[in-house]
């Protein structure tokens, strides 16, 4: 059984390591998530603080994800953009840990963001993504149109360069 909820700051605090296990366990797992092999908890850990910074400030909105209970997952609306685009937001970091895959958790946090994004009058989001990836498909999937691929934007874990796909997709 999936839940999705909306984090703010102080609950985010309270479940800081489970987002932070989250994290790790994705870049352990080879995802090109900005950070680099190795990746401990520990730094996982610290990188979170930021983000709740940001929530609490709130030019971040968190979801958090679960499967049975337990945080699993996570992505994020980013809504720190210029005075000239207040109409949209960027979705950052959509993490799922590897025992939860498979099971919606991915598709209904993103269903679950759009929702809000809409409830605040947004009616344009961006995001990028590893181009071939499962995020991708996802994306495609949920009505994301592609605007194009960038070669070589960013690094695998392990230092290899991939390609990112570029996506948007307007609210009704």
């Amino acid at each position: 059984m999936t839940d999705i909820r909306l984090l703010d700051a102080e609950q985010a605090e309270r479940e800081r390591m489970s987002l932070a296990e989250t994290l790790a366990d994705c870049v352990a797992g080879g995802a090109s998530v900005s950070f680099m092999w190795p990746f401990p908890v520990e730094e996982a850990y610290a990188w979170w603080g930021g983000v709740i910074e940001s929530v609490a400030a709130g030019r971040t909105i968190l979801f958090g994800g679960y499967a049975d209970g337990v945080l699993s997952g996570t992505v994020q609306l980013g809504l720190d953009t210029p005075p000239n685009q207040p109409h949209r937001a960027d979705v950052k970091k959509l993490l799922v840990h590897r025992r939860a895959r498979e099971k919606g958790l991915a598709g209904a946090l993103m269903t679950t963001l759009e929702n809000e994004a809409r409830r605040r009058g947004l009616h344009l989001l961006t995001l990028d993504t590893v181009t071939g990836s499962p995020a991708e498909r996802l994306y495609t999937r949920l009505g994301w149109t592609k605007s194009g691929i960038i070669p070589d934007y960013a690094l695998w874990p392990d230092g290899r360069l991939c390609d990112t796909t570029v996506f948007w997709k307007k609210l009704g």
